[in-house]
C-alpha cells in the first residue's frame, strides 16, 4: 500500500488527523456498512477520542470536496464515522482478515511519518524564524539576492526552450 494513497485519506477535522469509515472500508476491502456494524457491535472499545460521528455540518462541509459518485449516494442525514489514530488502532482487534492486518500496519506507519514529519518541520520553521529575527537584515538582502537568481534562471530556462522562428534554408536545395 502506497504512503501517498494512505496520506490522502487522512483528513483533518476538529484538530484531529483522522480516516473516515468509508474510506477505511475501501482500504479493508469491506462494505462501510459491514465496518461500521462491527464498531458497534464492539463499541465499547471506541471512546469519542477514538472515534466520533461527523455533524451533518462538517458532513456536507467535506461532501463538496468528494468528487466520487459513491459518495453522493451517502445518506446525508447517516454522518460518517470518523476514527482516531487510536481508532483504527483499535479496528485491528476487531478486524481479523489478512487484509485488514496488513492495511493496519500500514496506515500506523503512515500515522507515524506524518508525526514525524511535523514534529521536524515545526523545528525548522522555528529555528528559520529564530535566525531570520536575528540576522533580519542580511536574510532580507539574501532573500533578494536568491529571488533575483531563480528569475533569472527562469528567463534563460524558458529562452532556451523558445524554438527559432522563420524560414529554414534546406542545404539540399539547389535554387
Amino acid at each position: 500500500m502506497q504512503v501517498t494513497t494512505l496520506q490522502s485519506k487522512i483528513v483533518d477535522i476538529r484538530g484531529q488527523k483522522v480516516i473516515l469509515d468509508f474510506d477505511l472500508a475501501i482500504l479493508y476491502e469491506v462494505e462501510t456498512k459491514v465496518l461500521n456494524q462491527a464498531v458497534k457491535r464492539n463499541v465499547k472499545r471506541f471512546p469519542v477520542d477514538f472515534m466520533f460521528r461527523l455533524t451533518i455540518e462538517e458532513w456536507e462541509s467535506m461532501r463538496s470536496q468528494f468528487v466520487t459518485a459513491y459518495q453522493n449516494k451517502r445518506n446525508i442525514v447517516v454522518t460518517p464515522f470518523a476514527f482516531t489514530e487510536q481508532g483504527v488502532a483499535m479496528l485491528s482487534g476487531i478486524l481479523n482478515s489478512d487484509v485488514a492486518i496488513n492495511v493496519n500496519i500500514a496506515i500506523m506507519r503512515t500515522f507515524v511519518m506524518i508525526r514525524r514529519y511535523a514534529l521536524e518541520h515545526k523545528e525548522f520553521n522555528a529555528k528559520l524564524l529564530e535566525i531570520e529575527t536575528k540576522y533580519d537584515k542580511k536574510f532580507s538582502d539574501i532573500y533578494e539576492a536568491l529571488n533575483y537568481l531563480i528569475k533569472k534562471e527562469e528567463k534563460e530556462v524558458v529562452q532556451k526552450e523558445r524554438k527559432p522562428i522563420g524560414y529554414k534554408k534546406n542545404n539540399n536545395d539547389t535554387n
